[in-house]
């Protein structure tokens, strides 16, 4: 009697069917859509609840001409986009301000990246310009503003200048190290192999300078949109800071926080294309995706 009680007992339990390879993917694809869906999901919550609780807090407690409230910002950056600003058209400001940023990214991010890797492979050089780069680098940003102000006017040139220098040490020390970093011994066996100085840069040390390059990137747009930022608060006839610089003389709390909603949304989209481009560029590297780290 046990054992057909067995026999049943067998029978009632389903027999595991080997999954497919196809069957396997979709799986994963879709538990990969459902984390998704959930972050996203809590992330919007989060949005919701940080908003809710301000336009409450600012409509029963708080002076809103002080703190503003979602409400107004809203509506500041509706007149804004519809109707324009009192400096013209709300896309000539973002269109000035990015290109005061992309300018001057690039050229500080080129010559950060060419002086960092020279003087990383220099250890006398390095040592006879240390003092000079860390005296530059001290010197506070905002009085090199002004100066840029003085000697180049108020148009594009300034913001460009201040924007250099802010990016410009964010990449170089990074691809300073990046050079450094480059194992000793490939560079030995690349030179008992015949290859000169500039193969050995050119091959081996930038390869290698790389990822280092490219992490400094994300911090050094952000930078440079501080920069260009910077620029206009100090002096200029059209930008986002000079929005922002005109909302904070007219107590127009409102304004600042428009202009800085579309600064952060610049900035997120350059983030995007920067991570892009660095997931391109080291399709050689090995996965970071299982590392754990969201940030």
């Amino acid at each position: 009697m046990s054992h057909n009680l067995l026999e049943k007992g067998s029978a009632a339990t389903p027999v595991p069917e080997n999954e497919t390879e196809e069957q396997i993917l979709t799986r994963v694809r879709t538990n990969v859509r459902r984390a998704r869906i959930r972050t996203w999901g809590l992330r919007l919550a989060l949005v919701a609840l940080w908003l809710g609780s301000w336009e409450l807090t600012a409509t029963l407690w708080i002076d809103p001409f002080f703190y503003s409230k979602p409400s107004l910002i809203w509506d500041r950056l509706v007149e804004w986009f519809t109707e324009g600003t009192q400096f013209g058209s709300i896309w000539l400001q973002i269109f000035t301000t990015v290109q005061e940023a992309v300018l001057g990214f690039l050229i500080g991010a080129v010559a950060g990246v060419v002086l960092g890797t020279l003087l990383g492979r220099s250890r006398y050089w390095a040592d006879v310009l240390a003092p000079f780069i860390k005296a530059l680098n001290a010197v506070p940003r905002i009085v090199l503003a002004a100066l840029f102000i003085i000697w180049f006017g108020l148009g594009l040139s300034s913001k460009v200048a201040t924007v250099v220098v802010l990016v410009f040490f964010a990449v170089f020390f990074n691809a300073f190290t990046g050079a450094r970093e480059v194992d000793g011994n490939v560079i030995n066996n690349a030179r008992i192999l015949g290859a000169g100085k500039r193969q050995v840069l050119t091959a081996i040390v930038l390869p290698s300078a790389t990822t280092w390059i490219l992490s400094s990137l994300h911090t050094a747009f952000g930078f440079a949109l501080i920069g260009a930022v910077v620029g206009e608060y100090a002096g200029a006839s059209k930008g986002l800071g000079l929005l922002i610089s005109n909302a904070q003389g007219t107590f127009d709390s409102a304004g600042i926080y428009a202009g800085m909603i579309i600064i952060t949304v610049i900035a997120l989209l350059a983030e995007w294309a920067i991570g892009f481009a660095e997931g391109k560029l080291l399709k050689w590297r090995p996965s970071q995706a299982t590392s754990g780290h969201g940030i």
